[in-house]
This record gives structure tokens, sequence and C-alpha cells, in this order.
């Protein structure tokens, strides 16, 4: 247990401390456990290296120590997200910068005995791609091309521990602000660097806090952190506040000290008990060092953390339904004005940023606006972390520049689409988000580009799908996603959505009509100019999309009565093609008796009694039946 720190003095000398006990730990043993690794059985393996470590003698600390500054011992953490989700679990080995994935208890003793103790690679547990080894994790591709800022420390440090972030030079940016700077430079600071929102929006940081530090009226302001990730496929805000906890809270006190507030909160996902527990470790250890809390380090100033478990609602991601959740109130859009920099949580001024956003906030007080501007774009500085999902070869957590292309992202990071299939689409910013199509492969992908061709970063899902994606079914499945997830509160989204699903549901089961095109863009343009909220304003957008870049997919399905991609199965066709060696066995198996044909002849399906049940396909021994 540590004593408070009354003062800068006392912080700095214990952060030197810290620094020097890290400098200590000859070798550094990071064990993944975000939650991918952990579900992959990394926490076998934390226990398997502990166990291991003390039957072969090599002296080790789980703790960072910060009165042990000496000896030769290796230091094994239990990290946050690493972010190479599809080769987990994963083992990083410091100094030498050595990833190891896939990794299992059982590989633990040779982990031990030829890595920690012989000082060799273990080339099985290595990645390779093309033939080729890589040892070194910043030299494998996924990493390479990446520029990681917001996620610079996940993977590197201890989450649970605060002196681990101390010694990276944690909570130095929050100290610069309580002694050097004004509230007023604070802000300067961040409008200077265009910080803008990362959680869809793309709003002004600094104009947003200007806006609540205006407010000098007597009464409490807040800081709230939106946590609430919704979007399918999106893991970014649960892996920062997984992996590096600590740096989140600094980046909400200082808002705090910029715009007055003295009371923050920060909202999370009840889907999300890592990133709770986490942080609910975070906040007792910087409330014990007097980090947070009354008067911080003998500052005067204040600011008091409170965690919000949310309520399951995608609509709870939404501003003004997040704090009407964090009062206890049904969580439901209000119309604006009054925004919630004016009138937002308990009807008082609010600064409501996501994850991201307050994460890049100390790096920009510590390094500069200049530096936060030295990568991305004009319009659009800084870098953007994303969720890399879907039918490409190299899923997982992802930061790079602003204005980086979406065929780097696929192809250079991500590696390409899995089984050597071909590229088709790509769905961003998840619901309200919109579909990029092969012609956009070298779009910059910030955020006044994407919203010129219908797009927005949202929170940052990236969705790749491959040729045998049906870009109907993938408009149906966000809809559907739209339509459990609408609060109910305005009748455009409640009942206008509901009518499109029902739209895409009649055309994916083969009973549309080629009218039911236009009346989905009818009633996407009602949704969009008449729902209270973004959620209901930007729902249609992946039909609206898929229309526009796949319409002849939607005629093939009304006109066709056909699924070429053979996923929506009320339209799957299955055919026997010229492989068929005539060994009989799927009519042997055919419940309706729909397939005839002699013994080593072609067979022939009647597609007018075939149910689509898929058995000729799962029982064929030469794959001679195609779907489609």
């Amino acid at each position: 247990m540590l004593d408070r720190l009354n003062n800068l003095e006392e912080f700095q000398a214990l952060q030197e401390k810290c620094m020097a006990a890290r400098r200590s730990e000859k070798r550094k043993v990071l064990v993944c456990c975000g939650t991918g690794c952990t579900a992959g059985g990394n926490l076998a393996v934390f226990e398997e290296l502990k166990n291991q470590m003390a039957v072969h003698g090599v002296d080790y600390e789980v703790a960072l120590d910060p009165d042990h500054c000496g000896g030769n011992v290796t230091g094994l953490k239990k990290s946050g997200c690493h972010g190479f989700c599809e080769m987990g679990p994963l083992v990083r080995i410091e100094p030498e910068g050595w990833l190891y994935t896939k990794c299992r208890a059982e590989d633990v003793q040779e982990i031990v005995e030829k890595t920690l103790i012989g000082g060799e690679f273990i080339d099985r547990l290595g990645y390779h791609q093309n033939g080729e080894l890589y040892k070194r994790q910043e030299d494998i591709p996924f990493y390479k091309k990446q520029t990681r800022r917001v996620l610079e420390h996940c993977g590197h440090i201890d989450a649970e521990s605060i002196e681990e972030y101390l010694s990276i030079g944690g909570y130095t940016a929050l100290t610069k602000c309580l002694f050097e700077l004004t509230p007023e430079e604070i802000i300067k600071e961040v409008s200077d660097s265009g910080l803008r929102g990362r959680g869809g929006a793309g709003f002004p940081t600094g104009k947003k806090w200007e806006q609540v530090a205006a407010h000098k009226e007597e009464g409490l302001k807040y800081i709230v952190c939106n946590g609430d990730e919704g979007d399918p496929g999106a893991f970014m805000d649960r892996s920062c506040m997984e992996g590096d906890p600590h740096k989140i809270l600094e980046g909400m006190i200082i808002a705090g000290i910029a715009t007055a507030s003295t009371e923050g909160y920060i909202y999370v996902r009840a889907e999300y008990p890592l990133a709770v527990s986490r942080l609910t470790i975070a906040i007792a250890q910087a409330e014990e060092l007097g980090i947070l809390g009354d008067d911080i380090l003998g500052s005067g100033k204040s600011f008091h953390m409170h965690i919000n478990r949310g309520a399951g609602a995608f609509v709870c991601g939404e501003g003004s339904a997040m704090t009407a959740s964090i009062e206890g109130n049904r969580g439901m859009p209000r119309t604006k004005p009054p925004r919630s920099v004016d009138k937002g949580l308990f009807g008082r001024p609010t600064c409501l940023n996501n994850v991201e956003t307050f994460a890049n906030v100390p790096d920009i007080i510590k390094k500069g606006a200049a530096w936060f501007r030295s990568v991305g774009t004009a319009g659009s500085p800084g870098t953007k972390a994303f969720a890399l999902t879907g039918n490409v070869v190299n899923t997982g957590l992802i930061e790079v520049p602003m204005g980086t292309t979406l065929r780097e992202v696929v192809y250079e990071i991500g590696g390409g689409i899995k089984n050597g299939k071909k590229f088709k689409a790509v769905q961003i910013g998840g619901p309200s988000g919109g579909c990029l199509t092969e012609e956009h492969l070298d779009l910059p992908m910030d955020f006044d580009s994407l919203k010129k061709v219908g797009a927005i970063i949202g929170s940052g899902g990236l969705v790749v799908m491959d040729e045998d994606s049906c870009m109907v079914n993938i408009a149906q499945f966000f809809m559907n996603f739209i339509c459990e997830e609408s609060c109910g509160k305005c009748t455009p989204c409640r009942e206008g959505t509901t009518r499109m699903n029902e739209i895409l549901t009649r055309i994916t089961q083969g009973n549309g009509r080629m009218s039911d095109l236009d009346e989905l863009k009818s009633l996407a343009k009602m949704i969009q100019v008449s729902s209270l909220c973004g959620l209901g304003k930007t729902a249609p957008n992946p039909v609206l999309s898929t229309l526009q870049n796949f319409e002849e997919e939607y005629i093939e399905h009304i006109r066709d009565k056909r699924c070429h991609c053979g996923t929506c199965k009320a339209l799957a066709q299955f055919v026997i093609t010229d492989k068929c060696i005539g060994c009989t066995k799927c009519a042997r198996n055919c419940p309706v008796n729909a397939i005839t044909g002699t013994v080593r002849h072609k067979h022939v399906i009647d597609t007018t009694k075939c149910i689509k049940c898929g058995t000729c396909k799962a029982n064929c021994p030469v794959g001679a039946i195609k779907e489609g």
C-alpha cells in the first residue's frame, strides 16, 4: 500500500522510484490478459509461467515494487490487449521484443527453459507469413504499418498497477495542468491540436470544453466518458479501458481542471466486466495516492470519479440517453437544444467525450499540439483506433493515422482477404455507418472524406466482407439490430425501421417486389429527416449504401428469386456439377427424394421438390454440389 501524496515533490519522488524499478527489470514477460486472450486460456499460461519460473529458479516479480531497484529480476505481467487477436493467446518477451503466438500452458516449460534461461527464440511459437518468420513484434506487418499512440502502452504494462503507469510517465500531464497551466491554456492546447471526438461525430474537443468552461454560475459541472461501445464488431474502447485505464482517468481529470468540473462518470457497457474491474481498481489506486478526490496533490483542486454500468441498450450511447441512464431514468434521447454542454447530467453543464478522445489528452498536454498534428490530415489530425474484423486474414485492434486508406488497412495490416477470395465491401461505423466498396479502397479514412461518400467513422468498427457475402442479408442484419435497439420514443424511428426491416426480410425470403426498392428509399429519407436522435437519423445508412452500391443484388433477390452467395437460405439453389461421379449418396440421403440419376452418371436435383436442407451437399464425397 502506498502513502497518500500531498504535493508535487512527493509525486515526482514516487514516479522516479517507479521508473527506476521498471529499469531494474532486466527482462519482462507480458502475458496478454485482455478479454480475447483470456477467453483463449492465457490465465492458465500466466499461472504456469509462475510455476515454471519458480521451479527453474528464475527470480521474478508480478507487481512492480518501487522499493526494488536492483538485481536481475524478471517482471511477469498481466497486460492488456496486444491487438493481434487472430493470433492469440499472445506472450511478449522484452527487451528483445519477441512475440509468441497461440500460446498454451503446455508451451510454458519450453518458454522458460529455452527463452528466459537460454535466450533462445522458439520458432514454432513465432508468427509466420508467406513463409517468413517474424520474431520481433514490431517487425510483423500487422504492427509495422500502425502508429500506436492511444494504444501505445496496451500490452506493454500491467494494466492493474498504478506503479506501472507512473513508471512510463503517467500522470505527468496532470501535474502540468495542476501546477503550470491555466484552464484557458489547457483548452487552447487541446483546441490547437485539432483533436476531434473519436466517438463518431468528430466534433472539435477543445470547442466542447470551452463551451462547458464558459458556464461560470454556481453549481456542479460534470465530465462524462462514453464507454458504452455498442456497435457490432467494435472493441476499441473496451481494449483501452482494459489495457490502460489510468490514461483515461488522467484525460478526464484534465478535462475537469480545464472546465472547472469536479465530478466524473464513466459509463461502461455491462457486458465489459473486465473493463469495469480494471477501471474500479484504477480509481481506487488513484484515490489512495491522492491523484483523485479532494485537494489533488495539494493543489486545492478536486475531482471525484464514478462508474456507471450500461443499461444494455445501444441507444444509451447517445449523449442525452446516456445522461438519463446515469440519472437512473430510462435511457431515451431528448430534443435539442439544450445540448449537454449547457444542460446535461442532472441538468448541469456536461462535457461528454468517448474513451479514445480522453485517452489522447495526456499526450497532447505532454508533447504539444504540434506533435499531435504531426500525423493524420489537416482536418482530421492524429490517429484512430479500429476494430478490424470479418473476412480478413489478420483480425484485431489497430491504430493508424487519420487519412490512412482502406487498402492499406485491409491488405497491408489485415493481410488481405481470407482463403484468397475477392474483396467485396467493408461496413464502417457500425449500424450508423455505411458500406464502402472496391472503388473506395484508396479513399482516405478521415471524418470529412468518409462523409462525402455517405459513410462515417463511427466508433471505429471495420467489418470486412468477401465475395460470398450477401449485401441484402447484411443490410437486413443491421436493420434488425436497429429495430431491436430503438428506444421507441419517436414514431419515425420506431415504425419506420420496423417497416424497413419487414421489407428486407421479405426480400431475403424470396417474396420481394420491385416496388420495395422505392419504398425502402422513401422510408429511409423520412426516417433521416424526422427522427429525434442520431441513432434514428443514421439508421437507414446501411440500407442506402448497399442499395447504392449493390442494387443488382436486391434485383437478383426480387426478380430472379436467387441469392448467388447462398446466404439467404430461402433463395438457395443446389446444383449438381459435372464433378458428380454418380455414387448415388446424395439421392440416398435426400429426405424428400428430390434427386434422381443412375450409378456412375451425373445426378439432377428437382428444384420444385428441393427443401434446401443442404443434406446433399453435406454428404457429397467429391464436392460436386454447389449452393448459390
